[in-house]
């Protein structure tokens, strides 16, 4: 098919009478839509719920923990009876 067969092709097509759509799409096309917004909010907040609980752990462990804090020698007997 050459370049002037393709265009007179397209022509016929764009002619013609204006395409159908179904009586339901539109309503169709906006619940799924919805659906998936409201799905991704849903996962939104569960991930903003899950950094918060996290950082929330991470600060109990280190006020319990206090990793800064330098650890007691063990190394050496403590000096007494002198």
């Amino acid at each position: 098919m050459n370049r002037t067969q393709r265009e007179a092709a397209a022509r016929r097509l764009m002619e013609q009478s204006p395409p159908r759509v179904p009586p339901g799409l539109c309503a169709e096309a906006v619940r799924r839509g919805d659906r998936a917004l409201r799905r991704r909010a849903v996962a939104r907040r569960a991930l903003w719920l899950l950094l918060l609980a996290a950082a929330v752990a991470f600060t109990v462990w280190a006020l319990t923990v206090q990793p800064w804090a330098e650890p007691p020698a063990e190394t050496t007997p403590p000096l007494t009876g002198w």
